[in-house]
């Protein structure tokens, strides 16, 4: 691409690199300027203007950012994802549903080191996404790229986007209570979790914190996805609502996460339905590790057991000041 100091009677067809105000008018910057700018110009006395023209091997930053975003997506329906026109050299990727994003990390890095002015920004592999939500966004930084460039980050990067779409339609929660009455705190949150998700939240259901009393409850449950709330924590893969899963029928196939909060976590399974044993912490409606679980299982990506050592990493989602220790010690009494 040439860049820089133009004169203005030689300017036409060239993309203007910063915009101008000529009174009422403005130019703006990535405009291809025509017959009629270039009057307007000289009669402002503007004698030089900062252009860019395309060379034999470049692209124009719409016609790049269009063609790289469609390699990235090349199927967007069944990516379930919506690709925008080009504007300025961006092209956004729009979930069209509720789901979590599925991305091919390194084949992304990959492509966006082959020149700094081709680029594509993500969020996190995994992230939980609503219906429109913003999934990626291309952008050609410069007014145009070679095409060379563009073919191999468009090779690298091809297929490496799509949206993971809610496969569970309802579910059902079944908490135990250690006192005589049931416990109703954080329903709500969980409600709102899976209605954030979509999902149908059909039945609650209240058992005594008792291994025989829960396996029965669990049989009873008839919906895609099974979430168990304890009224005491669960703190082995023995305890109460895993061994209750197993005299149910059903298996355990992960206790405990490196998520803080959200250790206290188990996942399996009920015949072909996904359990998944809630930590204390998923009465808040704060993120938890319950969060990253709930979402990928319901979306049909189940993490397995690298992909719960992977999470430790980005996995300490807050500091919780009522219980300091052992995190820090707590500073003594002022005297």
């Amino acid at each position: 691409m040439i860049f820089g100091p133009t004169p203005v009677a030689e300017a036409a067809g060239h993309i203007l690199a910063h915009s101008i105000a000529l009174g009422a008018v403005r130019l703006r910057k990535g405009c291809v300027l025509n017959a009629d700018d270039i009057d307007l110009l000289q009669q402002h006395n503007i004698a030089q203007v900062v252009t860019a023209q395309l060379d034999r091997d470049d692209i124009h930053e719409d016609d790049a950012a269009t063609q790289f975003a469609r390699a990235i997506c090349p199927d967007p329906v069944a990516a379930h994802v919506t690709v925008t026109p080009a504007h300025t050299g961006r092209v956004n990727i729009i979930a069209k549903c509720a789901g979590v994003v599925r991305l091919d990390a390194e084949r992304l890095i990959q492509a966006n080191a082959v020149n700094p002015m081709i680029s594509v920004a993500t969020v996190p592999p995994y992230q939980q996404m609503a219906m429109g939500g913003l999934i990626a966004t291309v952008k050609i930084i410069s007014y145009a790229v070679p095409k060379s460039d563009l073919a191999r980050a468009m090779d690298l990067a091809h297929g490496a986007v799509v949206l993971a779409p809610v496969q569970c339609a309802t579910a059902s929660l079944v908490c135990t209570h250690t006192g005589p009455e049931p416990d109703t705190v954080g329903i709500d949150a969980i409600a709102a979790r899976c209605d954030a998700l979509g999902i149908g939240f059909d039945h609650v259901l209240h058992c005594p914190h008792d291994a025989e009393a829960l396996a029965k409850t669990l049989a009873r449950v008839t919906t895609d996805l099974i979430l168990i709330l304890t009224g005491s924590a669960t703190s082995d893969e023995n305890d109460t609502a895993p061994a209750a899963l197993r005299q149910a029928g059903g298996q355990v196939v992960r206790f405990g996460m490196p998520v803080d909060p959200g250790n206290l976590l188990f996942y399996g399974n009920l015949g072909d339905r996904p359990v998944i044993g809630l930590p204390g912490c998923a009465r808040s409606i704060a993120l938890n590790g319950a969060d990253w679980v709930l979402s990928r299982v319901v979306c049909g990506c189940p993490p397995n057991d690298t992909d719960f050592a992977q999470m430790a990493i980005g996995g300490l989602l807050k500091e919780i000041p009522t219980r300091p220790q052992p995190r820090r010690k707590s500073r003594s009494p002022s005297r």
